[in-house]
C-alpha cells in the first residue's frame, strides 16, 4: 500500500462510517474506477408510479388553477371536489399518450371497482396531498391513504391471516424513524426501563444493537443467533431463549440483514407457538423492508400479529431511499394497549401529565396514536404526521404493486439481483450459494471460508494469522477499489466482508469476483514461497 496506516485506529467505528474511510483508500488511485459495494442503496427504481406521480401534480395544480384564477400571478386556490372525477377523465383524455397517465387512470379504476372507495374523495384526498396545501389530517395518516397502503401490506407480507380491517398504520419518514419513533414510545410509556432486557436476532442491521444500548434506553441485550450451518436459519435453542420472562421484545430483521435470508414457515411457527403458549405478552419489533425481494414471504406480523409491530420501508423495493417513506402497523387489539391499561393508578396519573393536552380520557390513548404525538414531542401533536406529498407517492407506489397482478415488476428485479449474484460468484471462482429463503439483496463473503475452499484450511490458517479482517478489507479496497462493509460489524460473525447486489450492474459484480480471486491467487503464492 502507499502508505502505512493503523487502521486499529477505527475498529470502534459502525460500519457505515468505517464505509467512508475505505471509500478514501479504494479512490486514492488516479484511473481506477472504484466499486462501492458497501452501502445497499439501489441502482434501480421504479419509473411508472414516478411519472405518475409528476403527471398527477400537473393535474392538481389545474384544479388549485380553477379557484382565484382571477388573480392572476400564479396564485391558486384550495382544491373543490366538486366535479373533480370528470374534470380528471378529461385529463386522463387529453394525455393517454403519456404511460404515467394511463397508469393514473389505472389506479383511479383500482381504488374504486376493486377497494371499493369514492374516486372523487380519493381524487381530492391525492390533490391536496400532492399539492401539500394543508396540515395531513389525520395526522397519524390520510385516510384513505392508509386504506390503500393497508391493501399493500396485506398482499406483501401479510396474505389472509390477518384482516385488512384488524390493523392501524402510522406513516413515517422511513423505517429508521419508525424505529426511532417506536423506542421512544415504549420508554415514554414505561413499557420499557432501564435495566429491561431486550432479545435481537443476529446478525442485524448494525444500529439496530447500538439502540438499545443507548444511554436513552439502557436496555440489556440478548443476542438470538442465526446459524449460517443452517443457511441463517435460528436454531430452537436460541429461540427458546424468548421463554425467558425477563426479555420485554424480540427486535429482529426479516429477511436478515447482511445474510439476507427470510425466516422459514417452520420457525415462523415455531416463535407463533411459543408466544402463545409460553410468552403471550412478548412484544416483537420486526423490520421487513427486504421482504418484498423474498419468495413466498410471511411477516410475523401475520403469525403474531397482537404481539407485533410491523415496520416497513419503501425504500430498497422502489428505489426511493431519498423519499422517506415508511410505515408502522399495529394490530387493533395488540398487548402494548393492554399492558397500558393494565397499569396501576398512579402510573396513569404520571402519564395523564404527558398527554392530558390530547384527549380527556388518556388511559384510553392507543399506543399508536401516542407514537404520533411523542413523534412531535406532544405539544405539536397538531402538526404531526409525513408530508402530504410524500403520502401520495407512498400510495402510488403501492397502487402500481397491486395492479400488476402478475407481479411482473417484482419478478424482473428479482432477476436483475440473481444475475448479478451469480456474476460475483462465477469469477470467483466458487459454486453459487442457492438457498430458497435468500433474498440475494446482499451477500456475505467469509473469507476464511473462501480461502479454505480455494486452497484448503491449510492456507486459510496462514492468511487469518496474518491479517486481521479490517485491514484485509483495507487492502482490498487499496489494490482493487473494491468497497466493502465489515461483516463482523452486524454482529459475531466471522471475519469477511458484505456486498451489496444492489447498487452495481453485473458486469461490475463479474470484476469484483475476479478481483478478490486474483488477490486469493496473490496470497497463495506468498503462503507457498513461505513453506
Amino acid at each position: 500500500m502507499s502508505e502505512k496506516i493503523d487502521y486499529s485506529q477505527y475498529k470502534s467505528l459502525s460500519p457505515f462510517e468505517l464505509k467512508d474511510k475505505l471509500i478514501e483508500v479504494a479512490g486514492s488511485r488516479e484511473n481506477r474506477l472504484m466499486l462501492n459495494a458497501g452501502r445497499g442503496n439501489p441502482n434501480f427504481l421504479a419509473t411508472l408510479p414516478r411519472e405518475a406521480f409528476f403527471r398527477f401534480g400537473l393535474f392538481a395544480n389545474q384544479e388549485a388553477e380553477l379557484s382565484f384564477s382571477y388573480l392572476g400571478n400564479g396564485i391558486g386556490g384550495l382544491p373543490q371536489i366538486a366535479g373533480i372525477e370528470g374534470r380528471f377523465e378529461r385529463f386522463i383524455l387529453d394525455h393517454r399518450q403519456h404511460a404515467g397517465v394511463k397508469l393514473l387512470g389505472q389506479m383511479v379504476s383500482y381504488v374504486r371497482d376493486q377497494l371499493g372507495l369514492d374516486a372523487s374523495l380519493f381524487l381530492h384526498e391525492m390533490v391536496e396531498g400532492i399539492l401539500g396545501c394543508n396540515y395531513p389530517v389525520p395526522p397519524r395518516m390520510l385516510q384513505l391513504s392508509e386504506q390503500v397502503v393497508r391493501e399493500y401490506l396485506v398482499k406483501e407480507m401479510i396474505g389472509g391471516q390477518v384482516s385488512r380491517d384488524e390493523f392501524d398504520i402510522f406513516a413515517v419518514e422511513g423505517g429508521t424513524a419508525a424505529m426511532t419513533y417506536l423506542f421512544n414510545s415504549l420508554k415514554e410509556s414505561r413499557l420499557i426501563k432501564p435495566g429491561d432486557k431486550v432479545a435481537i436476532g443476529m446478525p442485524t442491521f448494525t444500529p439496530y444493537f447500538e439502540i438499545p444500548l443507548l444511554d436513552d434506553y439502557g436496555l440489556e441485550v440478548v443476542y438470538i443467533e442465526a446459524d449460517p450451518k443452517l443457511n441463517w436459519q435460528y436454531p430452537r435453542r436460541e429461540l427458546d431463549k424468548l421463554a425467558d420472562p425477563a426479555i420485554k421484545i424480540f427486535f429482529v430483521v426479516n429477511p436478515s440483514n447482511p445474510p439476507s435470508v427470510r425466516i422459514d414457515d417452520e420457525s415462523l411457527a415455531y416463535i407463533a407457538k411459543l408466544v402463545e403458549e409460553k410468552r403471550p405478552d412478548l412484544f416483537i419489533l420486526t423490520d421487513d423492508v427486504y421482504g418484498t425481494f423474498a419468495d413466498d414471504f410471511t411477516s410475523l406480523f401475520a403469525t403474531c400479529p397482537r404481539n407485533t409491530a410491523l415496520v416497513y420501508s419503501f425504500s430498497k423495493y422502489f428505489g426511493s431511499t431519498g423519499w422517506r417513506l415508511g410505515t408502522i402497523a399495529l394490530h387493533k387489539d395488540n398487548i402494548l394497549d393492554q399492558r397500558i391499561d393494565a397499569y396501576p393508578a398512579a402510573v396513569h396519573t404520571e402519564l395523564n401529565k404527558r398527554y392530558e393536552s390530547l384527549v380527556v380520557d388518556t388511559k384510553g390513548l392507543k399506543f399508536i396514536d401516542r407514537l404520533v404525538a411523542d413523534s412531535r414531542s406532544v405539544a405539536l401533536n397538531h402538526t404531526a404526521g409525513l408530508s402530504t406529498p410524500q403520502q401520495v407517492q407512498m400510495v402510488f407506489f403501492s397502487l402500481f404493486a397491486l395492479i400488476d397482478v402478475a407481479d411482473q415488476y417484482k419478478s424482473t428485479l428479482k432477476h436483475l439481483l440473481r444475475q448479478r449474484h451469480h456474476a460475483l460468484y462465477r469469477e470467483l471462482g466458487l459454486p453459487i450459494p442457492t438457498d430458497r429463503f435468500e433474498t440475494e439483496y446482499y451477500t456475505l463473503l467469509d473469507f476464511e471460508d473462501i480461502a479454505t475452499r480455494l486452497y484448503g484450511a491449510d492456507f486459510a490458517r496462514w492468511i487469518s494469522q496474518r491479517t486481521d479482517a479490517n485491514s484485509l478489507l483495507f487492502r482490498i479496497a487499496d489494490e482493487t477499489g473494491i468497497v466493502m462493509l465489515p461483516a463482523n460489524g452486524f454482529g459475531p460473525l466471522k471475519a469477511g466482508g458484505r456486498l451489496s447486489l444492489a447498487n452495481l450492474n453485473e458486469f461490475q459484480y463479474a470484476q469484483i469476483g475476479k478481483s478478490l480471486r486474483g488477490v486469493a491467487d496473490e496470497g497463495f503464492k506468498a503462503f507457498k514461497a513461505a513453506q
